[in-house]
Formats: structure tokens, C-alpha cells, sequence
């Protein structure tokens, strides 16, 4: 196994493919050109909602537009434990990239939003994968639900459904080309409608898919004890963040946790859900996380990664951290893990484990299960950049950003 340390002060970024501190835009900085970028998009405000995600050991502050763990305003928002003021990571964003048939460049991603933004909140219709700004206004939120909630819904305990439930984005607005089903719900007549006052013949009313009676096999549906939804993309605007040429995304996105007895209580989950609505492909497609992790003083933190558990992480550089931000004696490490990546292409060989199920945290997903073309890919690369303009700094633009997924 190779074991790669990186001794700065640093931002990291583990991709996989389907094939720190502030970061300073330079002068020299790429930004949208008119009929290039600019074209087929709307103008959305950047993403203002904000929500903990808190139900655990850990208060994780998630936002609206593809980014999270920090307030917006130079402060971490990844707190462990929580309550006690300290801090573990500084950001992290979703970063993707991709090139079409015709060989454009295609990158969206994010960091701390002194440029701009690539990604926005809401959908994006289905026939033109455009947006317009009063939905993204609308999905400028996060829908945070617990699973105790739901279920003591669908038993009967709290006869009417809560706010969330009585609000959950079940469907979109199809009258104005958005797709009908949104977020995940137990539809009980298949009519496609969300309706929590429906009740079939047993008395279960319809309600946000937990998969409460453990049968909803491959079924989109909710993870985690506490679970945030919400919707974003990369067409409300131009690509200020990267310069670069939207694609076309929308990104329904879950953050979820759960409350345990074990090392599950100092972890926090996210999924995507990640649909093309654009015209064309994308070829050579990279989907990454960048992550700027600060173990409480950040000013002497080291990274590396395990190859074989598909895991990035920080470290304290010794055993005290120091500063009134620091944690102290024996700090903590932290971890970024790819539970599960994008499926392979099809090759007719036999993958790794039922993806119906919740997926181990192994790099590539074991092969050899019996079921042929469910290879998942785990942490294909993992690159880290120093904070100043030099050829392993910061990027500058959408190429450079694909460079890093790409590992190069």
C-alpha cells in the first residue's frame, strides 16, 4: 500500500472517477466570457440557506449550493465534539468535471465563493435543463427530518403530519417542466403524488421514504437517523467559481446522521443523487470532494490517505494543539471516506457487494459477489494543493480544477 503525507498547510481533494485556508483569486483569474459560459443560464442569488446537521456528536453546518462545514464569514462550522466549540474542518464542497462530445470542458465546483459560485439551489426542467430565479429562491432550504419523526407518523403515535411531512418536496412543479417526483416518498396508490393525508387499507399514510419496513430494495430512499434533503445545480447562473461551462446538473442531496454508541456518533454521511438533464454526454467524467480540513489550530496539520479503505485524512502534526481554537492533548484525526462511488462501465465481470444495501467502507466495493456490472468505484486519486499561486496552488480555473480531479 502507498501512503502519501503531505507536509503544508493545505486543502484536499479525493476523486473518483466514472471512468487550508482562504483561497485568494489571483489577478490572472479566468472569469466567464459572453456567449461562452454566460449562455442558457439564469440568475439566481448564490444559495443563503443554512442548516445544522446536529443529532449526533458532531454539529455539521450544511448549506444550499454544494459546500458546507463553514459559516460563510472565515468560520468552521464541523464541531467535535459538539458543544464544545471546537472544530475539526474548515469546508468542503462537491466538485465535478467532465468533457462533452464536442470536446468542451465542463466543471463545476466550489470553495469559499470569493469569486463566485458554480452551483445554485433548485431544479432544472426537464426539456432544457434551465432554472429560473424565483425556484431557486423556493429551494433555498434544506428539509431536515428524523426518522423517529416519520415513524411515529406512519404508527399512528402522531396522528397528523408534522410541518416537514405536511411540507416534504415530494413533487416538483410539472405544469412548468420540472420532473413530477422530487425528493423520496412512499407513494401507497402509485399515482405519483406525495399526499401524507392518504392512508391505505392497513392505515399507513403515505410519508418521507425511510425505509422503515425494510423493503425498499434498490428504491431511492432516506439514510440516517436525522437526514437533511435538498436540491441544487449548476445552471442558475455563470460559473463564477471556475469560468467554466455549465453542464447541466441537478444534485439532490442528502446529509444524514445517526445517534449510536459507537464510532457512527462522530460521523456525519452525505449523498447525491446526480442526473444529467442536459442535451448531450459527458465524457471522462471526475466527481470529487474538496475538502480543507483543520484539526482545531490549523497551522500545523499534515494529510495523507489509505489506499485500501479509500480514506483521506488530517492529523495534528504532534500530541498538543495549541491556541484557544485547538484541541488540546492527544487531538484528533479526521477522515473522509468514499462509502460508495459511481457504478463502472459495464464489462460482463462479476462486481462488488449488492448496491440495494448500505455499502461498506472499502476502496472499490469487493469484487467477486456473484452479480455481474455493480462495481462501484471508490477513491481513484487523491491530490492536495498549497494556498498561494504557485504550480500546486490554488486553481485558477475550470482546467485546472479537472486537473486536480484528475490527479495531476
Amino acid at each position: 500500500m502507498k501512503l502519501t503525507l503531505c507536509f503544508a498547510v493545505i486543502s484536499v481533494l479525493l476523486a473518483f472517477e466514472t471512468s487550508a485556508r482562504e483561497h485568494i483569486r489571483p489577478k490572472s483569474a479566468k472569469v466567464a466570457a459572453p456567449g461562452g459560459p454566460k449562455s442558457g443560464v439564469a440568475s439566481c442569488a448564490p444559495g443563503a440557506g443554512r442548516t445544522d446537521l446536529d443529532i449526533n456528536n458532531v454539529r455539521a453546518l450544511i448549506l444550499t449550493s454544494g459546500d458546507m462545514w463553514w459559516d460563510l464569514n472565515n468560520a468552521p462550522r464541523y464541531e467535535v465534539p459538539k458543544g464544545s466549540n471546537k472544530h475539526s474542518a474548515f469546508a468542503s464542497a462537491l466538485w465535478i468535471g467532465g468533457v462533452d462530445n464536442g470536446g468542451n470542458l465542463k466543471v463545476a465546483a466550489m470553495t469559499y465563493r470569493q469569486a463566485g459560485n458554480d452551483f445554485w439551489p433548485g431544479p432544472l426542467k426537464l426539456e432544457d435543463a434551465s432554472v429560473t430565479s424565483d425556484v431557486c429562491l423556493a429551494y433555498d432550504k434544506h428539509w431536515k427530518i428524523t426518522r423517529q419523526e416519520v415513524e411515529e407518523f406512519v404508527l399512528g403515535l402522531t396522528p397528523e403530519p408534522n410541518d416537514v411531512i405536511a411540507t416534504w418536496p415530494g413533487n416538483g412543479d410539472a405544469a412548468s417542466g420540472y420532473a413530477l417526483q422530487l425528493a423520496p416518498f412512499i407513494d401507497l396508490n402509485n399515482d405519483g403524488l406525495y399526499d401524507p393525508s392518504y392512508r391505505d387499507t392497513a392505515g399507513i399514510p403515505e410519508h418521507p421514504a425511510y425505509d422503515i419496513s425494510g423493503s425498499l430494495g434498490c428504491q431511492t430512499r432516506l439514510f440516517g437517523d436525522q437526514t437533511l434533503w435538498w436540491v441544487f445545480n449548476d445552471k442558475g447562473n455563470i460559473h463564477s467559481e471556475t469560468g467554466g461551462f455549465p453542464i447541466g446538473l441537478e444534485i439532490r442531496a442528502q446529509a444524514f446522521a445517526f445517534a449510536t454508541n459507537n464510532a457512527l456518533n462522530n460521523m456525519t454521511f452525505y449523498n447525491y443523487e446526480i442526473i444529467n438533464r442536459s442535451t448531450f454526454s459527458v465524457q471522462q467524467t471526475y466527481f470529487g470532494q474538496w475538502l480543507d480540513a483543520d484539526i482545531g489550530n490549523y497551522q500545523d496539520d499534515y494529510v495523507g490517505c489509505d489506499v485500501g479503505r479509500g480514506l483521506g485524512y488530517s492529523f495534528n502534526g504532534d500530541d498538543f494543539d495549541e491556541s484557544s481554537v485547538g484541541y488540546g492533548s492527544n487531538p484528533p484525526a479526521f477522515g473522509l471516506d468514499f462509502f460508495a462511488g459511481p457504478y463502472m462501465d459495464n464489462d460482463s465481470l462479476d462486481g462488488n457487494p449488492d448496491p440495494c444495501v448500505e455499502p461498506k467502507a472499502i476502496n472499490g466495493l469487493g469484487f467477486g459477489d456473484g452479480i455481474i456490472d455493480n462495481e462501484r468505484i471508490g477513491m481513484s486519486k487523491f491530490a492536495y494543493y498549497v494556498t498561494d499561486f504557485v504550480v500546486i496552488g490554488n486553481p485558477e480555473d475550470a482546467q485546472d480544477v479537472y486537473n486536480y480531479l484528475r490527479g495531476r
